[in-house]
């Protein structure tokens, strides 16, 4: 196997390192797991100490580089990138590797292969995904978080609800499978997104996936900003949604369906499609 992955500065010897990926793209609803991987890297001060070649696993028709201006009005190239940075979380005796970036376009199974092996080369014990998904749910409601782990006792300690999803997969689903293909331990953690938002940043999915990988880890952070945020968003949400009667009667059921039946998660329906996308046009031309 090519070696795709480039060290710049190895990390110190770690402590019972976790490996944590998030990936932007189709495992992304709401953005929601990549937010939750952004709150920790900022909160732990993570460290970056290594990056996977994009040109081996993007097709740049697709996924364009972005050319941004600079100092001295010179240009910079942007490439679509996956970053491993590292943090150590104080009062526990683990440390975090951090792997953020974009769901490739191409060779998956010669990319998972190469983070597992950078996972195992850095004495990683736990691997952890995180991704979401578009569900019928309410964002009135707690966000569900369901999951699958080779680690039941884990499972249960983080309160999953097995996933009973069948289907296609993303690259978030191929990595997890790698990992436990490999010998590692690995747990996966989708949030479910309200499927009228899952087209703009939604908070509360973040702060769920945060909330169990707090748990996870053992570890106090600060998370009251983003609870804040989070709140404050809801509320917006609500008032907005007010002013559409036909949007307003939808969330309602929704709200009635997901009291009715605690301990399911829908996958997304048809029947709220147009409601969803014309709420989702709405929210982006009132952001812009």
């Amino acid at each position: 196997m090519a070696n795709v992955v480039t060290i710049r500065r190895r990390p110190p010897a770690l402590r019972r390192p976790v490996l944590l990926a998030a990936f932007q793209g189709w495992n992304d609803a709401g953005e929601a797991a990549s937010g939750a991987a952004d709150t920790l890297a900022s909160e732990l001060g993570a460290e970056g100490f290594a990056e996977i070649d994009p040109e081996e696993f993007f097709d740049f028709q697709d996924t364009r580089p972005f050319v941004r201006s600079v100092e001295d009005s010179q240009r910079r190239i942007e490439w679509p990138g996956n970053l491993f940075s590292w943090a150590s979380v104080a009062g526990t005796d683990r440390d975090l590797i951090l792997l953020q970036g974009t769901e490739p376009n191409l060779r998956w199974r010669t990319f998972s292969d190469a983070i597992v092996h950078l996972a195992q080369d850095l004495g990683v014990e736990l691997a952890v995904t995180l991704g979401a998904l578009q569900v019928d749910a309410p964002h009135t409601r707690a966000v569900p978080v369901t999951g699958s782990t080779t680690d039941l006792v884990l499972g249960a300690h983080l309160g999953l609800r097995p996933s009973q999803y069948e289907g296609p997969t993303g690259i978030t689903g191929v990595l997890h499978q790698a990992a436990t293909d490999s010998g590692l331990q690995a747990t996966s953690l989708w949030a479910g997104v309200p499927h009228y938002l899952a087209g703009t940043s939604y908070l509360a999915g973040s702060l769920a996936l945060v909330e169990r990988v707090v748990k996870l880890l053992d570890v106090q952070l600060p998370l009251g900003d983003l609870a804040k945020e989070a709140a404050s968003q809801r509320e917006e949400l609500s008032e907005l949604v007010k002013e559409d009667a036909d949007l307003a009667d939808y969330v309602t059921d929704l709200e009635r369906r997901m009291d009715e039946a605690p301990d399911e998660l829908p996958a997304p329906s048809v029947s709220g499609e147009e409601l969803a996308a014309d709420f989702e046009r709405y929210l982006r031309d009132r952001d812009d």
